[in-house]
């Protein structure tokens, strides 16, 4: 039979027979009728010969040695039919620690702001929120493709928040048919491009209200959620109850292997359910993934929340060195407006954003050839999160490092980018 293109041949008969006789001796092994091969030894995860120090997200923790025996231990069923008791327990939590009626575990961040918003909208109405919120910039426009909907964008402010008097201005007029319907006004707390800036419980109350003022919903895109909630040392139903939803991530500072979680009223947490179902997020025995975010989110000595405050002082600690070499420059816009030295204050939380007065690619190139990770941020900026993993020693030796690529590449200036204006 002639193969077709882009396909792989047909085997011949010989090689299936083989093939068969192998898959045979295979399930004998497997039986007491002969000795089976002796067991792969446990993996030992070694370490590199040269250690490295990844500050390109909090996304590349791994989890504990507790969070792998919850997961390996962890009673499950099948959640699509809702009777995966470690989901469920999840579910309940974070929903109880946020002061919400239920909750919603999804694969992703991404996954719980597109249910999020599938839950809220119709299509072809809008949501109002910042330009470089991760709903605009990061989302690859799920908003349009999935949820069809538009998003109003506003300026982003340094501290992280949106002008409410522009936001109220930005509703639409629902009488005037060229225009979209105002649906859902949505904030982001953290706020990555502001330097992982803390919105306050003040703040949120008063998006809210002007939200609700206008008969639309409040939607907090919560992916570093306790981020805030440690750095401003609030209560987290205190600081997600005038939300309407709110999304939070288990995959970065709470350093799970996976998943995200929506929280809201239980007619709202329904709808997302079904918005889930449709973008093919209902999964089954998913007990296992959510066996270390219900660890994560414990008050015991394995719980994750209160230790962000570790990663916040050594997110302080790296901007303050930062700051004292030459060649390290504030990254402007909304993370630093103004000009000239890097200001450490701005380093709240566990980001720490920075120019470089050289081309950035080399500079980046001679601190992965040190053994240390960084990427490269919008607005030709440079960013670097403390997480779960990273001590005060690694960073001291990210200092290290820095001094000795900006010596590197103190000549490279091609590519790189002029500060932005205030």
């Amino acid at each position: 039979m002639p193969s077709l293109p882009g396909l792989v041949a047909p085997r011949s008969p010989a090689g299936r027979a083989r093939r068969l006789e192998a898959q045979r001796r295979r399930v004998r092994r497997g039986s007491d009728r002969e000795p089976a091969e002796a067991p792969l030894p446990e993996p030992r995860y070694p370490r590199r010969a040269m250690h490295r120090i990844d500050l390109r997200s909090d996304t590349v923790t791994h989890p504990t040695s507790a969070m792998r025996r919850a997961m390996a231990e962890a009673e499950v069923g099948d959640d699509v039919f809702g009777d995966d008791p470690t989901v469920n327990a999840l579910e309940e939590r974070a929903a109880a620690l946020l002061g919400k009626e239920a909750g919603l575990f999804v694969a992703s961040g991404t996954m719980g702001n597109l249910v999020a918003q599938l839950a809220h909208l119709g299509r072809g109405q809008e949501t109002i929120a910042s330009a470089e919120s991760h709903l605009v910039m990061d989302e690859a426009a799920g908003h349009a493709v999935v949820v069809g909907t538009s998003i109003r964008a506003l300026p982003d402010r340094p501290d992280g928040t949106l002008n409410l008097d522009l936001v109220a201005e930005s509703f639409r007029d629902p009488e005037d048919p060229h225009e979209p319907i105002s649906g859902l006004v949505a904030i982001e707390n953290t706020h990555a491009h502001s330097m992982g800036q803390p919105l306050s419980v003040a703040y949120t109350q008063a998006a809210a209200d002007v939200a609700h003022a206008h008969g639309v919903p409040l939607h907090v895109d919560g992916a570093r959620f306790f981020n805030a909630v440690v750095a401003l040392r609030v209560d987290p139903a205190a600081l997600a109850g005038p939300a309407d939803s709110v999304t939070f991530c288990l995959s970065k500072g709470l350093a799970c292997p996976i998943g995200s979680v929506v929280v809201g009223s239980r007619a709202y947490v329904w709808r997302a359910r079904r918005a889930r179902k449709l973008l093919g997020g209902g999964m089954r025995q998913v007990g296992v993934l959510a066996a270390p975010g219900l660890l994560a989110l414990s008050d015991g000595p394995d719980g994750m929340i209160s230790r962000l405050a570790e990663d916040h002082a050594n997110a302080r600690r790296l901007a303050e060195g930062l700051a004292d070499l030459a060649g390290i420059e504030s990254p402007g816009g909304a993370a630093q407006p103004t000009p000239g030295r890097l200001d450490p204050d701005r380093a709240r939380t566990n980001f720490v954003i920075f120019r470089v007065a050289r081309d950035r690619a080399a500079f980046l190139d001679a601190l992965e050839a040190r053994g240390v990770l960084m990427v490269a941020y919008p607005h030709g900026t440079i960013r670097a999160v403390t997480h779960l993993g990273i001590t005060a020693d690694d960073v001291d030796a990210t200092l290290a490092a820095a001094r000795a690529a900006l010596a590197e590449t103190a000549g490279s200036t091609v590519g790189a980018a002029a500060p932005a204006s205030a």
